[in-house]
């Protein structure tokens, strides 16, 4: 949460999903090297349920994909497994888990574009 939001903003790395101008979620995408990083995605708690998160989870690939990736990657929380369940079910596969900024992170990689 002490991300430079302005920064990324201005850098077109924050996208949002919002109906009647009202925002229901947001995506963060970070280019890396080898692989687009998935680094927030959020959907308001009254938006829960209702696709918004998928449909970003899509954007996020098709993203990857435009932009010559062949993976995107992503990390959660160990202590959200609802999350990494999730995220199993969208074809993401755990690639490691490790201690960062004191917190226990899973990292998932989803391979992307033409095989």
């Amino acid at each position: 949460m002490l991300d430079n939001y302005i920064e990324m903003i201005t850098e077109g790395r924050v996208y949002v999903a919002e109906r009647d101008a009202i925002v229901l979620g947001i995506l963060v995408l970070v280019p890396q090297t080898d692989a687009l990083l998935l680094d927030n995605v959020a959907v308001a708690p009254e938006a829960q349920g209702s696709g918004i998160g998928r449909k970003m989870l899509e954007f996020a690939e098709k993203m990857a994909i435009d932009a010559g990736y062949d993976s995107i990657r992503l990390y959660t929380n160990e202590a959200m497994t609802e999350n990494i369940a999730l995220y199993t079910r969208f074809g993401y596969v755990e690639t490691h888990r490790i201690e960062e900024k004191g917190l226990r992170r899973v990292y998932m990689s989803k391979a992307v574009g033409a095989a």
